[in-house]
């Protein structure tokens, strides 16, 4: 994800953060100085950071969970709404998918009971009450005051907000955990894309009340969580059509055959004159033989001109690790491929391994967007 960086690497996956968790940790230690000066601003942030730190184990439950399946995570993103685990795909299988959508909020269940479990050792009920009733604001209660201090009062905040959280995913709507449980309890009776489609729907349904709730109440936080939903769905059910449309499709009707090689002996200057004649933006490094041996996007390119220079050999500076796929697969293997591996144009090989074809992100939303257009009027064609 673009504006991010990465802070560890944990179980083989890359957690990173958006640079705008960073403007949002500087505008709660603003907020919370001007309210109680120093001692404030640490202590909400702690409780920030912790909270943050419920999202990236939640995060972890569905990425675990996925690897049980053999669906790799390459990265964990923290942003300023929460956490993304950028999934290879999703689970196919329905009662795959249902394990991986329920793992995450098992995670701040597991969370919220263990801190529960440890206030209970360490205060009296009644004290417990009195913290519940400060967690209300039906109380100023001088946190201090208790045995455990402001500890315990953090403990039972953190314990609250998992339990938000749980119920928070579980609404049946896309893009929480909740539209991807009713996804997979409905795509056990029907269609997948069906399914989808329906819980689309439910999630879009729950964004209109969202948006009237915040519009009555004067609430900015609930329009934002309606907008984030809606967009969510929509963008879930568009995702689905697109596999639904792939997979009677094969490789060689759907890739493109006339395109622009480059040979590793050439230089960056050739692929730049190469570029600004085309509308090409991705090239494929070929030999005589034109088989492939690397590929050189549009980034490397410019990236090459600023660092290296213009005559710098091609062969320096391609990506050698290009995905490829056969002229006669289906074209559902070639667009999972795409998302397992990110990248930026996948190489069509024919069984002697020359290459005579390639697909892009921009090709396949095209081919899609022209195939959805086709079907459009033929129900009985959705899957």
């Amino acid at each position: 994800m673009r504006w991010s960086f990465s802070i560890a690497r944990i179980a083989g996956i890359d957690v990173r953060l958006h640079i705008t968790f960073l403007l949002l940790l500087l505008f709660f230690a603003v907020v919370f100085y001007f309210a109680g000066g120093i001692p404030a601003a640490v202590g909400g942030l702690a409780f920030i950071c912790l909270l943050f730190l419920c999202v990236l184990l939640h995060e972890f439950g569905h990425a675990l969970a996925a690897r049980w399946f053999g669906i790799p995570t390459p990265e964990i993103t923290l942003l300023p709404i929460g956490g993304v685990a950028r999934m290879a795909r999703m689970p196919e299988k329905p009662h795959q998918e249902l394990i991986v959508a329920l793992a995450g909020p098992a995670v701040n269940v597991v969370i919220a009971a263990v801190l529960l479990m440890i206030l209970g050792w360490t205060i009296e009920p009644g004290q417990l009450e009195r913290l519940m009733e400060l967690t209300r604001g039906e109380e100023a209660i001088e946190a201090e005051a208790l045995p455990a201090g402001p500890v315990a009062l953090l403990l039972l905040m953190l314990a609250v907000v998992n339990i938000f959280l749980v119920a928070f995913n579980l609404l049946p709507a896309f893009p929480m955990d909740g539209g991807r449980v009713l996804r997979a309890i409905l795509a056990s009776m029907m269609g997948h894309v069906q399914a989808t489609q329906i819980a689309a729907t439910v999630g879009q349904g729950m964004a209109v009340l969202f948006g009237l709730a915040g519009l009555f109440l004067f609430h900015p936080l609930l329009i934002l969580i309606a907008v984030f939903v809606w967009i969510g769905a929509e963008q879930e059910a568009t995702a689905a059509r697109m596999r639904g449309l792939a997979r009677d499709l094969y490789v060689r009707d759907a890739m493109l055959t006339r395109f622009d090689c480059l040979g590793p002996d050439q230089s960056i200057e050739d692929a730049v004159n190469l570029h600004l004649r085309a509308t090409q933006r991705d090239f494929p490094i070929v030999d005589e033989s034109d088989r492939l041996i690397g590929v050189l996007t549009r980034d490397d390119i410019i990236a090459a001109l600023r660092e290296h220079g213009a005559e710098t050999p091609i062969r320096d500076l391609m990506r050698r690790d290009v995905p490829t796929v056969e002229a006669g697969a289906n074209f559902d293997e070639a667009f999972r491929c795409m998302q397992e591996q990110g990248c930026p144009l996948l190489a069509v090989l024919d069984h002697t391994g020359r290459l005579v074809g390639m697909i892009t992100p921009e090709h396949v939303g095209e081919l899609m967007m022209i195939r959805s257009a086709r079907n459009a009027d033929l129900p009985w064609r959705r899957q």
